[in-house]
């Protein structure tokens, strides 16, 4: 294992999480992984995707099994990435979009327990093997966590607008371990989320189009290459210019 940089990935098995999965493949890196459902059948024949542990990480139990088994399978060796991208957006049965005034308390409770404990306590947990490493952590946060979206709920969005103040406050406590914390704050991405209702948000694009999985993936990567050395306490916005509105 001499030689071959690692990185831990959370919400793997689609999305943008999949399509990080692939980058990393591709430039070389061993890749541990969870999710809540299994990798697809034709990604555990990837030699570098070499542990995908189920995991739901809105679950204390099941986040700290998946630290120790994780931790278990690096076996000592230094971690170079964290990329916390695992997350949930609750709608109703009408795409209603949740907000302040409606649905249950506990149902804001789960989102933040995924959405920004997870990453906290992901990021706790596999801080000695990071160190180790001089890595970096990416945080995936959200548009949504900066301005109103018409279809993000209320606890979605403050979950990410949480994430992106404690990439901030994460920065700054682990420089002293040599680990470098960004963010990536992805826009309107085509993947199994996106459906029809999502067309008007085009014309609020400068680029006048969606992004893809692999674009996002590819400004993570960037994040966690030494290119990037210097940069810490930074969010990307990978948006197409929405952001600006």
């Amino acid at each position: 294992m001499t030689g071959r940089r690692s990185v831990v990935l959370t919400g793997a098995s689609r999305g943008i999480g999949h399509a990080t999965v692939g980058r990393f493949s591709a430039e070389g890196w061993r890749i541990i992984s969870c999710s809540r459902e299994d990798a697809p059948p034709e990604c555990r024949r990837d030699p570098n995707w070499t542990h995908h542990i189920p995991a739901d990480l809105a679950d204390p139990a099941s986040r700290d099994a998946f630290i120790a088994a994780a931790n278990e399978a690096l076996g000592g060796q230094p971690l170079h990435a964290l990329v916390n991208n695992a997350a949930v957006s609750p709608k109703t049965p009408f795409k209603e979009r949740l907000g302040c005034l409606n649905g249950a308390i506990d149902g804001w409770r789960q989102v933040f327990e995924l959405n920004f404990f997870a990453p906290l306590v992901l990021a706790r947990g596999f801080a000695p093997a990071l160190r180790l490493g001089k890595g970096a952590i990416v945080n995936i946060t959200s548009i949504a966590g900066h301005a109103i979206h018409p279809f993000a709920g209320s606890a979605y969005s403050t979950s990410k607008a949480a994430l992106s103040a404690l990439t901030r406050e994460m920065a700054v406590e682990f420089a002293q371990l040599g680990v470098r914390v960004n963010a990536v704050a992805p826009g309107e991405i085509e993947t199994d989320m996106i459906g029809p209702d999502y067309e008007p948000l085009i014309t609020r694009i400068p680029m006048h189009r969606m992004g893809t999985p692999e674009e996002v993936a590819a400004t993570v990567y960037q994040l966690c290459s030494p290119d990037f050395a210097y940069v810490t306490g930074t969010e990307i916005f990978v948006t197409g210019g929405q952001h600006l509105y």
